[in-house]
């Protein structure tokens, strides 16, 4: 047990976070309105958390003098992105806590000895083949029946690192491993799906848990588009889910928050996709939802303070803002009409005040409240349209 485990870290304290995105922003935002002072690192000066923050320190992902630095002038250290360098984590733990630590993100950060250690350990995960050459992933491929997900073991999210085979398209094994780099590769058996869900956990140093009700998740091209809590699964895969996403976190002796995606299957399944050690997308609409944000509940864990409550106070969803709404069909800018977009009862805007829309980059989100989750639903999805 650490020397930290049993001793709160009380507002007025300062939180460094590892990455500046939309996740590190918001989650400041929940240290400042409980009082915390925050400082980021991110690789680039403006991210973000820029705007809501002390300080920023700008370094790369690898770079653990920018790490250590941060970490110089905080009481604990967190994270908002898991390609954090393992060396960055180390080296901020020689002088704060890191939550989640070290022994818990290389396991996480590389895909291959994560499915290992969710079979090793009994968890329910898909068919799927660890693959290092084109030829293991042709095999691979015709193993698993010839309709598969690719995915690099290291990096990428929103659908980057991955290539689909078997779907109609003419992507081969060969191809697949040369658009992945070369390099190794987690190769997963497509399933019949009923629908996609998650379940973020919570677990303090001193060993409380509690996880928030499943939220269901709807994706286009491996990007969410939108996502509503609860799930309204059928009340025994909510118990499966749930205890599955807490004897992970145990397992992992978390300290912090994990999201766990799931599928469920046409059959009854429910299986591991992914973990992800941080704040998560499909969870933005906790902030709405539940008696407690994701976001503060982040804060209260790797804080050591009592975790909230995460009951829900009424069925909440949201929907990705791409920056695809900034671009005209001829990919010159323009502005959403977001007065339209406000206009729908029950919705808010959320903007993350990045500068400069792509397409696919995710800029903001809206949220929406609805008597039951399909009417949650529907007023994400009105309002995006009027955008």
């Amino acid at each position: 047990m650490s020397e930290y485990s049993s001793v709160p870290i009380l507002p007025g304290a300062t939180i460094g976070i590892l990455g500046g995105g939309q996740l590190g922003r918001m989650t400041a935002m929940a240290a400042r309105s409980l009082g915390y002072r925050v400082q980021v690192m991110d690789p680039d000066s403006s991210c973000p958390a820029r705007f809501v923050v002390d300080a920023c320190f700008e370094g790369s992902w690898n770079d653990a003098r920018a790490a250590a630095n941060l970490a110089r002038g905080c009481d604990v250290v967190t994270l908002e992105i898991e390609q954090v360098a393992i060396e960055c984590l180390e080296a901020a733990g020689r002088y704060a806590p890191v939550r989640p630590g070290a022994a818990m993100m290389r396991i996480i950060q590389d895909r291959i000895l994560q499915k290992e250690w969710l079979r090793g350990c009994g968890f329910p995960v898909g068919e799927y083949r660890a693959v290092t050459s084109a030829q293991e992933m042709a095999e691979a491929i015709s193993m698993l029946g010839g309709r598969c997900f690719i995915k690099s073991a290291h990096g990428g999210y929103d659908g980057r690192s991955q290539v689909k085979v078997g779907f109609g398209s003419t992507c081969d094994a060969v191809e697949a491993w040369t658009m992945l780099g070369q390099r190794p590769c987690v190769v997963e058996k497509a399933l019949e799906l009923d629908r996609e869900i998650s379940v973020m956990v919570a677990r303090s140093p001193r060993g409380e848990v509690k996880s928030f009700p499943s939220a269901m998740n709807h994706h286009e091209n491996q990007i969410l588009v939108w996502s509503v809590i609860p799930s309204s699964v059928a009340p025994e895969i909510e118990a499966g889910a749930q205890r599955i996403a807490r004897e992970i976190a145990d397992g992992f002796q978390l300290e912090g928050l994990l999201a766990v995606e799931m599928f469920l299957t046409k059959s009854g399944e429910l299986l591991v996709n992914e973990l992800a050690p941080r704040p998560h997308n499909s969870y933005h609409a906790s902030e709405r939802a539940c008696v407690t944000s994701q976001f503060e509940q982040a804060v209260r864990a790797v804080c050591n303070l009592p975790l909230g409550d995460v009951s829900i106070v009424q069925p909440a969803a949201i929907v990705n803002l791409l920056g695809d709404l900034w671009l005209d069909k001829e990919g010159q800018p323009r502005e959403p009409r977001f007065d339209q977009a406000l206009a729908v009862p029950g919705v808010r805007l959320h903007l993350y005040e990045k500068h400069q829309p792509r397409k696919g980059r995710k800029m903001g989100h809206l949220s929406g409240v609805g008597a039951i989750p399909a009417e949650a639903v529907e007023r994400v999805l009105e309002a995006k349209a009027r955008l």
